[in-house]
């Protein structure tokens, strides 16, 4: 029996089809059951909807943060989740719905952290002259980026590198990552 993985969107949602397709193999640890984005048109809708994933989507506009979140936990539980992943969701999670999936939510962040929390990691990361850069994958918790490490993947920082580059690089190795990461998570546990 397979793990039952939540994925929360926001945008295009291509780390959610990287665990989709890594979900297919027969070794896979994990199944993902649902979709759910706070931006009610984001593209990766589309993409769980033609791969016959349900989908549940609501703005998050007009609503606080804890209130919104109870609606989350609420589907998730409907669809009797077992662990949340997040990818590319941009928005905080409240202090209670981290508390409620404790140790079974997941993210993964665009830099090798405890290093470049927060948005803007690649421009950061070139701004600062760093040589090297990545992807992280940790557990959530109620700080910012701040959860322990499950996994990580490096990248070269090359001279001639832009935002758009670099970030396409280290897109790359997430799309590697994040399954492993996941399996492995659900594989302990």
């Amino acid at each position: 029996m397979k793990a039952r993985v939540g994925v929360l969107i926001s945008g295009r949602g291509s780390n959610m089809a990287s665990l989709v397709e890594a979900s297919h193999a027969s070794d896979c640890p994990y199944e993902i059951v649902l979709v759910i984005s706070n931006v009610p048109d984001a593209p990766g809708l589309a993409f769980a909807a033609a791969n016959g994933i349900p989908q549940f989507a609501l703005s998050h506009k007009g609503m606080k943060r804890v209130e919104y979140d109870s609606i989350i936990d609420g589907v998730l539980r409907d669809a009797n989740v077992e662990y949340v992943a997040l990818a590319g969701y941009m928005r905080l999670l409240s202090p209670e719905f981290v508390a409620k999936w404790a140790g079974r939510i997941v993210n993964i962040h665009p830099a090798l952290l405890p290093a470049y929390k927060g948005v803007d990691t690649h421009q950061r990361v070139l701004d600062a002259g760093e040589t090297k850069h990545g992807a992280t994958v940790h557990i959530v918790t109620a700080e910012l980026d701040d959860g322990p490490i499950l996994a990580q993947a490096e990248v070269p920082v090359f001279p001639s590198d832009d935002v758009d580059a670099l970030a396409a690089r280290v897109l790359i190795e997430e799309h590697k990552l994040y399954p492993k990461a996941m399996a492995d998570l659900v594989r302990r546990r």
